[in-house]
Parts: C-alpha cells; sequence; structure tokens
C-alpha cells in the first residue's frame, strides 16, 4: 500500500512539474513602454519557474487581444482607458469590477492597476503653444491651419481622433496619420504642429513639448494593467500581481528614456528595475549584430521559401485548369485576383484567429499573397502556345494529359517562372510584415528601428532585404535564361 501511495506522490509530482514547465508566450505592442511591460512579465514568470517567451511588437490593440483570445498569447500589457473605450466599447463600463465581469465572459483576467497612467494627450511645441496662445484642446479650434500628426491606431480608435474631434468640434486641413515614433520626429522638425502623447513619454519633456489641457475631460484614466488567460496557474498570475502599484509614472518615464533616448536595451533596463525593486536577478545581455542577423536571415528565408513552394504547388494546377476548363477560368482568375487586392497587413492580421501568431499565419497569408502572379502566368503562358503547334500534337493522336506534359508546360515554363520570379521577389517584402504578428525576419530590427528612431536599426532590416530580393531575382534569371 504504502509503495502504491509513493508511486501516486511521485506521479502527481512529475504532472506538476510537466504543468510547470508549460511555456508562457508575452506579447507587446509596439511601442517601447508595452515592450518593456511585456519583459517585466517575463522575467516575473521566469522567477516563478516558468520557460517564456516573448514575441515583441506584435501591433495594435486587436491584434494582441485577438491573439490572447486564440491563444497565441497568454499575457499582455494594456491600458483600463483602451479595455474599456475599445475592446468593450458599447458596453457602458463605469467600475473595474464591470471590467472585471465583462472581461471574464471572454475568459480573460486582469491584474491590479500596475501603478501609473498613461493617458493620452494632445501636445505641441512649447514655444509655438504660447506663441499662439493655446493652452487647452478647446484652443485649437481657432487655428485650423496647423498641421496634425497622429499615432495609425489613435486615428481609428472612439477613444483617439474620432472622439476628440467630435467632442471639440475641431476640424483642421491637415491630419496625417503616421507611427507615433516617427510623429515626434515629425514635430522636432517642424513638420507638424499637434500630435498625440502618451503622458509617460520621455520626448515630451526632451524635445520641450506642452501637453494641453483636456478641458472637456475626454480621455478616460489609462491605468496600466495585465490581461491574461483565464487558464493561467495561480501561481503565474500572482507573478503578475506582484506588478500592482509598483511602478510609478516618474519610474515608468525612466525607464522609456532609458530604452527610447538612451538607446539602451529593453530587457537589460527591465532586468535592472527587477533587481533594485524585488531583488529578483536574472542575466539579461543584448543580443549582438551578427546572431541577430543570422537568426533573422534564418526567419525570413523560412517565411519566403514555404510560402513560395506552397504557391508554386498550387498555383500551377489553379492556372492549368484555368487554361483549359472554361467553366473554371473566371473563378479561379478571379479568386487569386481578389485575394491580391487585400493588403497585405490585412491579410496577415486576418489570419491571427484561424492560426494565432507567429510563422503559420505570416505564411498562410504570404501564400494567399503569392498565387496571383503563378496562376495569371502559367495561364497566359498556356493560351499563348501557337495553334500549329496544337493542332500538329493533336494530329499525331496524343492523349491531352501527354500534350500537356510533354508540349504545352514545356513551352510555358518561361512565363511560368516568370510569374514564380515575381511572387518570389514580391513575398521577400512582404515577409518584413511578418514581425508584426510574431513570425520574426528582418522586419524585425525595421520596427524596433522606427520605434527607437535608430537608423542603424532600421538599415538592419532593410537592407538585407532589399539585397535578398535582387538575389532571388538574379537566381530565376539564370534559371530562366539556362531553360530558354
Amino acid at each position: 500500500m504504502r509503495a502504491l501511495i509513493h508511486i501516486f506522490v511521485v506521479f502527481i509530482s512529475l504532472l506538476s512539474s510537466a504543468a510547470l514547465a508549460q511555456p508562457l508566450t508575452i506579447g507587446s505592442k509596439l511601442y517601447t513602454e508595452n515592450v518593456l511591460l511585456g519583459h517585466l512579465a517575463a522575467q516575473s514568470l521566469q522567477d516563478a519557474g516558468y520557460p517564456v517567451t516573448h514575441n515583441e511588437q506584435l501591433g495594435g490593440t486587436r491584434i494582441l487581444w485577438n491573439a490572447l483570445l486564440s491563444g497565441g498569447i497568454d499575457v499582455y500589457p494594456d491600458y483600463t482607458g483602451t479595455i474599456s473605450e475599445e475592446i468593450l466599447a458599447g458596453q457602458s463600463i463605469d467600475s473595474r469590477q464591470e471590467m472585471v465581469t465583462a472581461l471574464s465572459a471572454f475568459g480573460v483576467g486582469v491584474t491590479g492597476n500596475i501603478g501609473f497612467n498613461n493617458t493620452y494627450a494632445l501636445g505641441m511645441r512649447r514655444e509655438q503653444a504660447e506663441a499662439l496662445g493655446i493652452e487647452t484642446i478647446s484652443d485649437l479650434r481657432a487655428h485650423p491651419g496647423l498641421r496634425f500628426g497622429f499615432s495609425n491606431e489613435f486615428m481609428e480608435r472612439q477613444d483617439g481622433w474620432p472622439g476628440v474631434s467630435a467632442e471639440y468640434g475641431l476640424a483642421p486641413l491637415s491630419v496625417t496619420g503616421l507611427d507615433h515614433a516617427l510623429a515626434y520626429r515629425g514635430i522636432a522638425s517642424g513638420n507638424i504642429d499637434v500630435l498625440d502623447l502618451y503622458s509617460t513619454d520621455p520626448e515630451i519633456a526632451f524635445y520641450d513639448l506642452v501637453a494641453l489641457i483636456d478641458d472637456q475631460q475626454f480621455f478616460p484614466d489609462y491605468d496600466a494593467v495585465f490581461l491574461y488567460r483565464n487558464t493561467l496557474p495561480p501561481d503565474a498570475v500572482a507573478a503578475l500581481e506582484r506588478f500592482a502599484g509598483a511602478i510609478d509614472e516618474t519610474a515608468m518615464i525612466a525607464m522609456n528614456a532609458a530604452v527610447k533616448l538612451d538607446q539602451r536595451d529593453d530587457a537589460v533596463v527591465a532586468g535592472e528595475f527587477m533587481d533594485s525593486r524585488f531583488g529578483i536577478v536574472s542575466e539579461q545581455a543584448a543580443i549582438g549584430l551578427w546572431p541577430r542577423f543570422v537568426q533573422n536571415t534564418l526567419d525570413h528565408l523560412t517565411l519566403v521559401s514555404i510560402s513560395l513552394g506552397m504557391a508554386i504547388i498550387v498555383a500551377i494546377p489553379m492556372g492549368v485548369l484555368a487554361a483549359k476548363v472554361r467553366a473554371l477560368e473566371t473563378l479561379l482568375l478571379g479568386i487569386s485576383s481578389i485575394l491580391q487586392t487585400i493588403p497585405s497587413l490585412a491579410l496577415l492580421v486576418l489570419m491571427i484567429p484561424l492560426f494565432g501568431i507567429g510563422a503559420l499565419p505570416a505564411i498562410v497569408a504570404m501564400f494567399l499573397y503569392s498565387l496571383l502572379p503563378i496562376v495569371r502566368n502559367t495561364h497566359a503562358g498556356l493560351r499563348q502556345i501557337p495553334a500549329p503547334v496544337m493542332e500538329s500534337a493533336r494530329a499525331l493522336g496524343l492523349p491531352n494529359s501527354l500534350i500537356l506534359r510533354r508540349i504545352e508546360l514545356p513551352i510555358a515554363i518561361p512565363s511560368i517562372l516568370s510569374g514564380i520570379k515575381i511572387s518570389a521577389v514580391m513575398n521577400v517584402g512582404v515577409a518584413t510584415l511578418g514581425a508584426l504578428i510574431g513570425a520574426g525576419g528582418y522586419g524585425q530590427p525595421i520596427l524596433t528601428g522606427i520605434r527607437l528612431d535608430n537608423t542603424a536599426l532600421i538599415l538592419e532590416g532593410a537592407i538585407p532585404a532589399a539585397v535578398l530580393a535582387l538575389l532571388v531575382q538574379g537566381l530565376f534569371d539564370l534559371v530562366e535564361k539556362r531553360i530558354r
């Protein structure tokens, strides 16, 4: 009996260890503060004994929220104002308990407030605002000639520009959407006059900007929290709850400044905070240029080669059917054309509910995006075969399958290869967007470079991507010449 009890205890221990070893995935948005909070969550969960993957810079709120619902990620940082005004829009959330209840209906939990309120604000250069006598958002009504530049997400959110413009009756002549980090460069160079601020942005002080008073109190509180799937083990939730009230506005601004202004590594800065605040020491080191380059190259080649291979396998038969079966011609060409008209970023986002985040949805989206050039060129190559050649083949009594394999496809190969080349070069470019959904590749340093206003990082991704596109085109040019 004791032996059985001992075996049972060992079995339960093994199960517990296996459960503990299950990796957790953290997601974070495109901007630095959210990436830092993602690193803090990751290091806290690692201290609790969990293997953790941090998928940085996944994009905007909807990408992260959909990834959380689909199980692509387990945790991500967000803000109460965003949750109530964007995620739970239309549910009239007036209290924390109402928010907790509404989120639980989605199988999602929320931690206590991390300790700071990163609210939206509209900002201007202090010198310009004082010269024009602008102190409040309402004062902007008298200056419709000012150039407004807002982050792309702010442009679309109801708690962003649509709501602000309606609430304050603003109708400026120029409103432009752009990346949040680039907006600071724009206002510093004088290309825009008004931008959206996050109140914990270190650039506010760095560029001597002034946050205009929200005199009609439009913006709600944006208290930082962590959202997590309710399937998270209790000790993992406890590791996230340790941040409740732990980071005030001053501490968050200091961390943001260390990364954005001093160009320090996000994980290292987060590690220093964990050590000073909780005594948790984790070895965090910035990854060197060459290891990053090798990893990004492998990721990029994987995305391009798999998606292109799938497209070749599917698109050539589609092109043959479109050329041979009149009833299918319009349908097959139409489907591939419609897929091509969908913006590549939108197609990537549409894949998340089906396949989660990471390489798989990116590969599927790139595969669909690659079909049209191959389908159309296969169809055109077969249709352009001279009629006398086909008449001679039929006069010899050759079966249709043999004519296709031995005569039509060989003659159409240059056209087919041209379509494959177009798809391959296009895929190299589209693959850079895969970083927005956690697929890695050369898009990763590009996104980081944009976020940190670091030209070297942008070039770290852009130059290899351009070189790879040229190499792919050159390779297919050589193959095409050899076949001709």
